[in-house]
């Protein structure tokens, strides 16, 4: 089925809402253009009681510490990760098709498998800085996982993290990654949570409340 006629059936699906929501500044705009409207903002939260800024102290590994959580595909460019040449440690946590493969070619690089709940956010909070290299997700809630837990990132200025950290001084955006990681060392952690605070789930759920529109008695 042509692109154009897969748009015209989810627009077409669309257009008895009052609002669609989206995540996010980029996908409003693109789908804007290609007809669909109105268009409400509905941003993601992170759970700060989770992810929050704690010791650690018992990650044994090189300082500084950069970190990527996600899966481990190829559509999530983590060998643009793994090739830099950076000072300290590499830590990968997650799971996914690519992960024997990257183990093996990248023996400097600590794979730890895929974490959930305390134990992840744990990981994320050891950390110096996440690396983000995904050139297509829509948004990375990762992104916000590790500026809760007082991590600032470095990722390529793509929607997603441009959508997410945008200009503020918690990360560091730029075509050059490893420039941008070796910056985000210097970001302060203080300014990253304070950054993940205005955006909890509480404040995504708010949001979504006062997007809904009323429904008309019959």
């Amino acid at each position: 089925m042509p692109i154009a006629w897969s748009y015209a059936l989810v627009r077409r699906f669309h257009a008895g809402a009052a609002r669609t929501m989206v995540a996010t500044e980029t996908l409003a705009a693109e789908l804007a253009a290609r007809g669909f409207g109105p268009l409400a903002l509905w941003g993601r939260g992170v759970d700060i009681d989770l992810f929050r800024p704690r010791p650690g102290d018992w990650l044994d590994l090189p300082r500084p510490a950069f970190l990527h959580v996600g899966r481990i595909a190829v559509e999530k460019n983590i060998e643009a990760f793994l090739r830099l040449d950076l000072p300290g440690s590499k830590l990968v946590v997650g799971d996914g098709p690519e992960h024997r493969r990257l183990e093996r070619r990248y023996p400097e690089a600590r794979f730890v498998g895929a974490k959930t709940g305390d134990d992840l956010a744990r990981h994320y909070a050891a950390a110096d800085a996440l690396v983000f290299p995904s050139l297509t997700d829509t948004f990375g809630n990762m992104v916000l996982e590790a500026l809760a837990a007082g991590v600032p990132v470095a990722a390529f200025p793509v929607p997603g993290p441009r959508d997410v950290i945008g200009a503020a001084p918690v990360g560091v955006l730029d075509h050059d990654l490893r420039r941008a990681a070796l910056g985000a060392l210097a970001v302060p952690r203080a300014a990253c949570r304070a950054f993940a605070m205005e955006r909890t789930w509480r404040t995504s759920a708010r949001q979504f409340l006062a997007n809904l529109a009323p429904v008309a008695p019959r």
